[in-house]
């Protein structure tokens, strides 16, 4: 009788379950208080030999996508970014899930261990931080697996660019400011292009997202009052952005590499500039056309319309 009552709602949700993450269906009745079905949705659709590469994020465990994070509960074999990825992703491994760590391999040993799994017809996940398709440093990866036959798929994440933004509430894309955003990081070690110093990009003065320049901030600082920008152009500093320990400090051109100093930051940071990070609190100067009422666009027609 009661698997006869059509469900009022249909919930799809991550419990744990024994101390795992599982993902489940949940269907509440109407006239049965309190009578709840819940149900293990089947497993993820996993290919032969085949490797996953799974963004983990930028740093909060919670901000892996549900995919990545069902593929984790469900894989046989993992190679994490451990110097990067919170080891707390990996509380949700299955039992006898096997797990190494990449920091101290190099390109060759990591894939040896990924070309093992797929040949034991392992489930194999190569986790790395933030998004895999921004400095994931992949792209050898993928080629040399499928030189040997062996194919991939990727699994996006969210980049530290977007929760450096959320740390310090900022749209980065302002209207009459900035509509352009460009990920980018400073030539240090390893050159860049050179049509993509950052010199040359940042005379379009929009919105700039810097990785990998925490020790050249005063090379970030030169290049871009080279470009013409302000001393004054606003420039936050996001430290490890969503971990425990995150930082925000809020800066300016001029001084960015003191305030890097000041407050010894060395490695795992975003530099967020232009000037969409100055507009805070009671600005409101410059406003988006989405929800004014003057403007009208598909789903709703402006004030002035009949």
């Amino acid at each position: 009788m009661l698997e006869a009552a059509p469900p009022k709602t249909f919930i799809m949700d991550w419990v744990s379950i024994h101390g795992k993450l599982k993902r489940v269906v949940v269907n509440i009745y109407p006239g049965y208080p309190g009578y709840i079905i819940c149900k293990q949705m089947p497993t993820f659709g996993w290919k032969n030999n085949t490797v996953y590469f799974v963004g983990a994020g930028p740093g909060d465990p919670e901000l892996i996508t549900v995919k990545g994070a069902r593929m984790l509960s469900e894989a046989d074999l993992i190679v994490y970014a451990d110097s990067l990825v919170s080891e707390e992703l990996l509380s949700h491994t299955k039992t006898g899930a096997v797990v190494y760590k990449s920091s101290g391999l190099t390109l060759e040993a990591v894939l040896e261990i990924l070309e093992k799994g797929v040949l034991e017809n392992k489930k194999v996940v190569r986790l790395h931080t933030g998004d895999p398709s921004v400095f994931g440093a992949i792209y050898e990866q993928i080629v040399i697996l499928k030189q040997k036959g062996i194919q991939t798929e990727v699994i996006p994440g969210v980049s530290s660019v977007f929760a450096a933004a959320a740390a310090v509430q900022a749209e980065l894309t302002i209207p009459e400011l900035a509509q352009t955003v460009i990920l980018t990081r400073t030539e240090g070690r390893t050159p860049v292009p050179e049509k993509e110093t950052l010199r040359s990009l940042a005379q379009h003065e929009c919105t700039l997202a810097i990785y990998l320049s925490a020790t050249l901030a005063e090379k970030v600082t030169s290049e871009l009052i080279e470009a013409g920008w302000e001393r004054n152009t606003p420039v936050v500093i996001v430290y490890k952005a969503s971990w425990p320990d995150q930082k925000i400090i809020r800066t300016t051109v001029e001084m960015l590499a003191n305030a890097m100093e000041q407050n010894k930051i060395k490695s795992q940071t975003m530099i967020l500039a232009g000037k969409a990070l100055g507009v805070y609190d009671n600005d409101v100067s410059t406003r988006s056309r989405l929800y004014d009422g003057n403007f009208a666009h598909k789903f709703r027609k402006a004030k002035n319309e009949s």
